[in-house]
């Protein structure tokens, strides 16, 4: 099997864990409240989401957050499209020259399409809350009386499916873009030193 077919395949193995990667749950984020007071605990769910791609770009729209939906949706979902299309159209271009100038476009926007990582990097980066503890002891007085109590926050994050099939996407997709480029390169390579 030559690279070009190779990259072919990897690439449709890699919208094959794309779709689920942008509407299955990245990560679940709960945060919780709790106050002790004399021995009697209280405690309140503040926050509890199952946080994919889409659902965030959806729930970023609603909020009238356009700016960051439209680039979270952009660089998540848009530019991995385009670009698995035009490594897809460059994989049947019989025509040389059409197919090296779409790679020359596939490795520009290419750079753009690394945001798809950030977009990885910064779910991670909500993960490393994962476990945050606080607790703050605070006392009040009133009428004389002094009354003790300790203010606790809790925020647990975890990894959702999503995160890996989109990670295994974005690895998939670099893996197989190169592939398919390097096959198209040879094919030209060898035209030219048949001519």
């Amino acid at each position: 099997m030559n690279k070009k077919h190779l990259g072919f395949a990897i690439n449709l193995v890699a919208i094959a864990v794309f779709i689920p990667g942008i509407f299955l749950s990245m990560f679940s984020l709960n945060m919780e409240m709790g106050v002790n007071l004399s021995g009697t605990s209280l405690s309140s769910e503040l926050v509890s989401k199952d946080l994919s791609i889409i659902g965030t770009v959806k729930e970023l729209w609603q909020q009238e957050r356009w700016l960051v939906a439209f680039l979270i949706f952009a660089f998540s979902v848009l530019v991995p499209i385009i670009k698995t299309s035009l490594v897809s159209f460059v994989y049947f271009c019989k025509n040389q020259q059409l197919a090296k100038s779409t790679i020359k476009f596939v490795a520009t926007i290419g750079k753009w399409s690394m945001a798809d990582v950030f977009v990885v990097a910064v779910f991670l980066a909500v993960l490393s809350t994962n476990h945050a503890d606080t607790a703050e002891q605070h006392q009040i007085s009133f009428f004389g009386m002094k009354m003790a109590f300790e203010l606790s926050t809790q925020t647990l994050s975890n990894v959702g499916e999503g995160f890996y099939y989109f990670v295994a996407y974005c690895l998939l997709s670099l893996i197989g873009t190169h592939f398919v480029f390097a096959g198209v390169n040879g094919v030209i390579r060898e035209q030219i030193t048949a001519e």
